[in-house]
């Protein structure tokens, strides 16, 4: 992304969920939006991560697994990890679960900014659930809760996955360009 922004049209768009650990809200997504993507050629890297590094190297909740699974989504393999600088480089768009992770987000993108330039941290950071119909729409944390809150979830990234690929890969018509 070093040479272009995320209107570039030419190549794979990348994008970068995001939520508290990544164990719940942000790996489903990930695997929501994967299954969706798969095979659009418009689409390259997709990962999540999380705010904060309290599940480091652990895979994603049991429950967000029986729920991706539950909707067929069962080759989806992921361990947890903290959002980097890098990763507001190496991706288009970065994409919140709710307002607290927004807010850590744009701080940590100024920051970067701040000491690098703004080509140190191109990337549009947004909430999710901009594009599910509903502007600000946030994804409840489910980790605390039962698992209907995952199915719940599962059925927000669903809407704003579809939302995301019907408003962002619209037009957008890769060239052969190599991934990063």
């Amino acid at each position: 992304m070093a040479d272009t922004d995320a209107t570039d049209v030419r190549r794979p768009l990348s994008v970068l969920f995001i939520c508290l650990g990544n164990i719940c809200r942000s790996p489903m997504a990930e695997g929501v939006f994967r299954s969706l993507t798969k095979s659009d050629k418009r689409v390259g890297k997709v990962d999540s991560a999380g705010t904060g590094a309290y599940h480091e190297g652990c895979p994603p909740d049991s429950r967000t697994m029986s729920v991706l699974k539950d909707n067929g989504n069962v080759d989806y393999d992921h361990s947890a990890r903290k959002v980097r600088s890098s990763d507001f480089k190496d991706f288009d768009y970065i994409l919140a679960m709710d307002d607290e992770n927004l807010d850590d987000l744009l701080r940590l993108q100024r920051r970067i900014a701040k000491n690098g330039g703004t080509s140190a941290a191109p990337a549009k950071v947004m909430l999710f659930g901009d594009f599910g119909g509903s502007k600000g729409e946030q994804v409840v944390d489910p980790y605390y809760g039962a698992r209907d809150g995952f199915t719940i979830a599962y059925e927000q990234m669903t809407r704003f996955s579809k939302g995301l690929t019907e408003q962002v890969l619209q037009g957008r018509d890769v060239e052969e360009i190599p991934e990063r």
